[in-house]
């Protein structure tokens, strides 16, 4: 079962402990998707994970108006958990920034931190929301992890509480023409991305001051914070990631 190829095309992610001959409470809307959108009955082979303990193949014991539970066979895919790799990015309009969080978790970040900027546009989100796209994104590649999404914070206060063993990797648009290519760092580390008004002049100088902090510039043109994002994950996952 450990072939791309024989893995169930409909997956689900559930919070609960995965294992052979583990009953799982799946959960309404779940319940809904497979029975009244799908109309799947007792029987379907369908594919769980949990971020945890791999993939696996369940069977559908029960499915109703009351509900649906699975019951584990097998493992289809071991965990793979992704590179510790955050995506730090100032949200901007609400369909770029579902985006943003979904393209995220197609390539691999392991965590998502959405930061108030001085220029930032978007003065909150909704953190339940983006999670479920983050889960949906998880579902549709393949994954077996799924990246938390954390609330919305200031960058200021998020820097001074800033780990000192990871990386901060900064896309910073006044880089934009420069021509000389820079590695960039390995493990633990972290990508920020600006807002579309860019970084203003003082935040630019703090970045600009810390320890283990790399500006660099994705090419010679100004990129679309939502295309930015895309292209360094992109970036650091060709160089240092799990691509290879």
């Amino acid at each position: 079962m450990d072939s791309v190829t024989q893995r169930a095309k409909i997956r689900l992610y559930v919070d609960q402990p995965l294992g052979q001959g583990q009953a799982v409470a799946l959960s309404q809307a779940q319940s809904h998707y497979l029975g009244t959108v799908l109309r799947k009955q007792s029987g379907t082979i369908i594919a769980l994970f949990n971020g945890q303990q791999g993939e696996w193949c369940a069977e559908l014991a029960e499915i109703g108006k009351r509900g649906a539970v699975a019951i584990c066979q097998t493992q289809a895919a071991p965990q793979r958990m992704p590179p510790d790799l955050w995506l730090v990015f100032a949200p901007i309009k609400k369909a770029r920034t579902d985006f943003i969080v979904e393209k995220a978790a197609e390539l691999g970040a392991a965590r998502i931190v959405p930061v108030q900027t001085d220029f930032t546009n978007s003065e909150r989100i909704r953190q339940d929301r983006l999670q479920a796209h983050a889960v949906e994104a998880a579902e549709q590649c393949g994954g077996t992890y799924v990246p938390d999404v954390a609330g919305l914070q200031p960058l200021g206060r998020l820097l001074d509480h800033w780990p000192a063993e990871r990386a901060l990797i900064f896309a910073d648009e006044m880089l934009v023409g420069d021509a000389r290519a820079r590695p960039l760092p390995p493990a633990p580390a972290a990508i920020l991305i600006g807002p579309e008004g860019g970084f203003s002049d003082a935040e630019r100088t703090r970045l600009r001051a810390m320890d283990r902090v790399y500006p660099f510039a994705l090419g010679p043109r100004i990129l679309r914070a939502d295309t930015a994002a895309v292209a360094a994950l992109t970036l650091w996952q060709a160089q240092q990631g799990d691509w290879g």
